[in-house]
Order: C-alpha cells, then structure tokens, then sequence
C-alpha cells in the first residue's frame, strides 16, 4: 500500500481528501502545516506528497525545499494543491522541483489521475532507497543496472578512507568521478586570493558530491576536503554517464538526488548578496538543524560555520551569542543545539 502524505492547514479540505485517498486505497498520513508534514516525513517517508502552499509555521515552498536539501527525502514525489492560479507561483513551484499543480477547488478525479501518473513514472524503480544504511547505495546501483542493462556499473565498490582535514580533490583538478559519502562529513569550498573560505557545500552519509564539474564538462571550481574521518565510495565517470544517459528511470531517480544541492547553491548565492548577516546565520542553523536529525548536536567549528555564511568568525560568535541570549539556541564548546526552531526563523528578520 502506497502511503500518502497530505499537507494542508484548511481542516474541512485536509480531512475531506485524506478521506478520497484512503477511500482509493492509500495509506494516508496528514498535517496542518509544513512543519509537522515535515517531520512525519522524517518518521515514515512517503512515497507522494500532495501540500499546499500558503500555510502558517512552513508554507508549501519551504517544505519541497527541505525535502530537495534532505538525502532522506530527496526525490518523492511532490504535488502542490493551492488556491493561487497566478503564472508566477506556478513557475516558482515548477522551478523549485515540483512535480504536478492542481488549484483549488479540485476534481477528485484529477487530484486521483495526478498521484497515480506521478507515482507510475516511479515504479521502475525502489522509491525508499535508503542511501544512509549500510548496503543503499549499491541497492540503487544495482537496480539502475539491472533497469538500464549496464553491465559494468561500478563493479568494484571499494570504501577509501579519509581522514579529517584530507583533500579529496582540488579546485582546478579534472574530475575523474562522482564521490558518495558512507560515512562522516566532507566540505566544498572555494578560497580567496587572501586565504578566506567559503563553503558551498556540505555532504553527509548518503549524499553525493563531486558531480557539477563532470555535468559542466569543467574542471573542479572548488575544492572538497574531509570534516571529519570518512568513508568515500568512488563511482568512475564513465560509470556515472551511463547511469544519467542509457536509461530515462535511472537518470530521473539519480538527477532527483543532485538536484537540491544546485538550488541550495543559488539560494546561499542569493542570501550573501542580499540579506543581513542575522538572516543568515539564522538560515544556517535551520538547514544544519534539519541535517542533524533527531539528535540535533550540530557539531561543526565556529570557522567553518562562518565560512558557510560568508562572514567572519567574529561575526558569528556576536549573532550566535545574542540568539543564545534569547533562549533560542544552546552553545557548547564543541556543538550546537537549536532550542526553537520556529522562533529562530521568524527571530531572522
């Protein structure tokens, strides 16, 4: 039985539909707004999302973007039901990775017909590959190529290990392969000529990295080195190009996986340029707070933290001081709690 996961504040519409998808033979999981949707995912991953979008707490394009910057989450399905009919949030919802629009009110049939195409488009292959267990990437490397007949896709999986503080490559290198992290943390970065960092991005268990440059055809523009001890498993770039090019399944489910971090880029881009350093900090620790799960210790260092920012270390010390001031984030010497979520995002402006 496929689950559903339905997201939508209006009480008479969310108990109305979760009653149709029941009645047609879903598993039927429902919540008022994005954040709760958000962490029934976390719990049971769905296997469809159907949310609106003008919702209190995390509207619909803060849900479909945690879902894209997720490793767990990455890849379901998304349909977004609203009442806005207006070309540009259609575009937005589009462009952010949705998959299907339908606008309220809604025909049965066609909310139906939309959730049973979108889930048929991914039959082909396994929707809950979990590429945090041990055995989930060869489990979707294996099933690309028994769906694609690629004969020889990364025959040997050998684990590197690399340790902290490591490059794994550089910024003006060739890239030769896709990196997939088993275990541990790797940043990207770019330097400036004064020796200043930037991260652009960081991977944990289940992501991978590495691939922009063997899309592009360019040489590596930044560099990836290890945060902690970790384990890589190399996927060689031929290997990589027939599991994007010999068959539309695989290349759908894998470009699914990647695709969130080219958005996260732009919208980190975007931030720099235009909002105050506060926002941005707060920004930060929410997207960490989501990575860290229910455990929720962000364990990264101050300078690397900021380098995520973009400020200096003596900015962030000051942004993070006056947030733990307001009892919305705990700080240790070695880690990082968030308290309050929500009163963090709304604390940013």
């Amino acid at each position: 039985m496929k689950t559903i996961l339905l997201i939508e504040d209006d009480e008479i519409i969310r108990e109305n539909t979760a009653e149709l998808l029941e009645m047609a033979g879903f598993a039927v999981l429902t919540a008022e707004n994005g954040q709760l949707g958000v962490a029934h995912a976390l719990a049971t991953k769905p296997d469809l999302v159907v949310c609106d979008i003008m919702m209190p707490v995390l509207d619909g394009y803060g849900v479909l973007q945690i879902f894209n910057q997720n490793a767990q989450l990455a890849g379901v399905p998304f349909i977004f039901l609203t009442a806005k009919t207006e070309r540009l949030d259609l575009r937005r919802g589009m462009a952010l990775g949705a998959d299907d629009y339908l606008t309220k009110p809604f025909d049965k049939a066609e909310l139906l017909s939309a959730i049973t195409g979108r889930l048929a488009r991914f039959q082909h292959l396994k929707p809950e590959y979990n590429l945090q267990a041990q055995g989930g990437l060869c489990a979707f490397l294996d099933d690309a190529q028994a769906v694609g007949d690629l004969n020889s896709l990364s025959a040997d999986r050998k684990v590197h290990i690399i340790r902290k503080k490591q490059d794994v490559y550089l910024e003006g290198d060739e890239p030769a392969r896709v990196y997939f992290v088993q275990s541990g943390r790797v940043k990207t970065v770019k330097t400036t000529d004064g020796g200043k960092e930037l991260i652009t991005g960081l991977y944990g268990p289940g992501e991978f990295f590495g691939y922009l440059a063997l899309l592009d055809h360019t040489l590596h523009t930044d560099s990836a080195v290890a945060v902690d001890d970790s384990e890589l498993v190399y996927i060689p770039q031929d290997d990589f190009t027939q599991l994007l090019l010999r068959n539309a399944e695989v290349s759908q489910q894998f470009i699914r996986l990647l695709a969130g971090r080219v958005r996260e880029r732009e919208t980190q881009l975007l931030a720099m340029a235009y909002s105050s350093i506060r926002r941005r900090v707060a920004d930060t620790l929410l997207h960490l707070h989501v990575q860290a799960g229910p455990e929720g210790h962000i364990h990264l260092s101050r300078d690397d933290m900021a380098a995520m920012v973009g400020t200096a270390p003596e900015s962030l010390i000051r942004t993070l001081s006056e947030f733990k001031q307001d009892g919305l984030i705990e700080l240790t010497p070695k880690n990082i709690r968030v308290l309050e979520p929500e009163k963090l995002r709304r604390a940013r402006w």
